[in-house]
């Protein structure tokens, strides 16, 4: 396959996710009305739940001033820059996809972050009481997906060394 149309693969999905991430935020203050109602009990183990996000995993780097806000922007935003530079120089499908996973992912975010000031979180995976996650979105999925992605095909594709079994070989010149 060639490298334009593996590129234009990963900036579909990264569009894809995007779009996706959009629409499904905008259901979730829109028709199902989440900021409003707080809670809706889905599953056992899985909630939606309204939050608003003002740092970035985990709540970490809170942006508690319009300074901090625009300086978490501009972070995150050439952050994407560099995920969209290293897309466009990938050659191998696998890494383009996971990439723009994470581009797609990143832009759902800053514009949230542009738009509203913060992230709109809804998903709420728990047991019981304790959460091994905060409250995520599917941009957030998208990203940890196509990161996890990048790093299983990195450990995969390193070389091993080749045992030729003589410890008297010497390195060719």
């Amino acid at each position: 396959m060639n490298l334009k149309r593996l590129r234009i693969e990963g900036m579909a999905l990264a569009l894809a996710v995007f779009v996706i991430d959009r629409a499904v935020k905008a259901l979730m203050v829109g028709p199902l009305a989440l900021r409003e109602r707080g809670v809706i009990d889905l599953l056992p183990m899985f909630d939606l739940r309204y939050a608003e996000n003002y740092g970035v995993s985990f709540g970490m780097f809170s942006a508690t001033s319009l300074e901090m806000r625009w300086g978490l922007i501009a972070v995150t935003a050439l952050i994407a820059t560099g995920v969209f530079i290293w897309m466009l120089r990938e050659t191998l499908r696998g890494d383009i996809l996971g990439l723009g996973l994470v581009l797609g992912g990143a832009v759902g975010n800053i514009y949230d972050r542009l738009t509203f000031g913060y992230v709109i979180d809804y998903a709420d995976l728990h047991i019981g009481e304790w959460r091994p996650f905060q409250i995520f979105n599917l941009a957030d999925v998208a990203i940890t997906f196509g990161v996890l992605i990048l790093l299983a095909r990195s450990f995969k594709s390193r070389e091993k060394p080749q045992d030729s079994g003589d410890d008297t070989a010497t390195e060719n010149a």
